[in-house]
């Protein structure tokens, strides 16, 4: 009996001790945490509001128009675009460190494969390589990052369904993304509750947030909201619906690449066997895979028809829908 009582005391004395520490490392651990992410989320609404002051829109409302219209025209410049471009990878890097990052890249590159061959051309070659270095980063970061959005997009307009529901205002659902999701949806709608706070017109504000993503849903969006606020109707029936084709179209994309997977396999192999084979001879009969070193204008040319297959099987493997 004396036995089965200590028995028991010891386990009640040792859920204790577990529950005290427990409580110990919340105290002094949970509750700092819980503090660090209210300084981290108040620390990115601030960001974005300085972001939001920033805007050129406060100094000309008619730049938006103008842009829009070049938009639909095709008619933007190549620096505007190359700015959009920078900006959707989400990098906090401008666009002309990004071009003299690429410009150092393959000057530094090329001068050291020019001086160890003793080949201008080779030089060059080297060169562009490494100058695309940097912006092939740019562009997996903006693929990536928008992919991410689009898939964070329907759970988005179904939030602001319910917060429209709730009775609550276009803003205040845009601020409820902003709050519930994670980047960079967040970012993008915080940005543009932002914008609305500071006094900018709503449609204004929409119309910047569909040109700063391009993403065709956003497009959507945008254009339902602008045609909702001139002819009214239930907003929140527009959001389900809004997200219920969102999905639909990721449905209908996994499917094409689905179907189409094997001849993407097949142009990888196709692309990567050739200089796949050149190392292999490297390693087995370096002298003999020297030779083809010495013709650079072969290099050149296979280069030149390798990029020609690739955008001719990206063409037949990716379409628009």
């Amino acid at each position: 009996m004396s036995g089965s009582v200590t028995t028991l005391l010891t386990f009640v004395a040792a859920a204790a001790a577990v529950g005290g520490i427990y409580s110990i490392v919340a105290d002094l651990f949970l509750r700092d945490q819980s503090r660090v992410k209210e300084r981290v989320s108040e620390e990115f609404r601030q960001h974005q509001r300085q972001r939001a002051e920033r805007s050129t829109l406060f100094r000309n409302l008619g730049q938006l128009v103008n842009e829009a219209r070049a938009e639909d025209q095709d008619e933007m410049s190549w620096h505007h675009r190359f700015e959009q471009w920078v900006e959707q990878s989400g990098l906090e890097i401008t666009p002309g460190r990004i071009l003299a990052l690429a410009i150092g890249t393959g000057v530094v590159v090329g001068l050291l494969g020019g001086l160890l061959r003793q080949s201008l051309i080779l030089g060059a070659l080297l060169g562009a390589a490494g100058a695309s270095l940097p912006l092939l980063y740019v562009q997996m970061k903006r693929n990536a990052r928008l992919e991410k959005l689009r898939q964070q997009l329907p759970d988005a307009f179904d939030l602001m369904g319910r917060v429209i529901r709730a009775g609550q205002t276009m803003s205040q659902a845009m601020r409820a993304v902003a709050e519930e999701f994670s980047p960079p949806v967040a970012s993008e709608f915080s940005y543009c509750f932002e914008q609305q706070n500071l006094g900018l017109a709503p449609d204004a504000t929409l119309r910047d947030l569909a040109q700063r993503t391009g993403i065709l849903e956003i497009k959507i969006f945008v254009l339902a909201l602008t045609v909702q606020q001139q002819t009214g109707g239930n907003l929140a029936e527009l959001l389900d619906k809004l997200s219920h084709v969102i999905r639909e179209r990721f449905r209908i994309q996994g499917a094409i690449k689905s179907l189409t997977a094997e001849g993407r396999m097949q142009a990888a192999v196709l692309l990567a066997l050739p200089p796949l084979i050149f190392m292999v001879m490297m390693f087995l009969n370096p002298s003999y895979a020297r030779i083809l070193l010495d013709y650079p204008r072969l290099l050149i040319t296979t280069l030149v028809f390798e990029g020609l297959g690739a955008l001719w099987i990206r063409k037949i493997v990716n379409f628009d829908f």
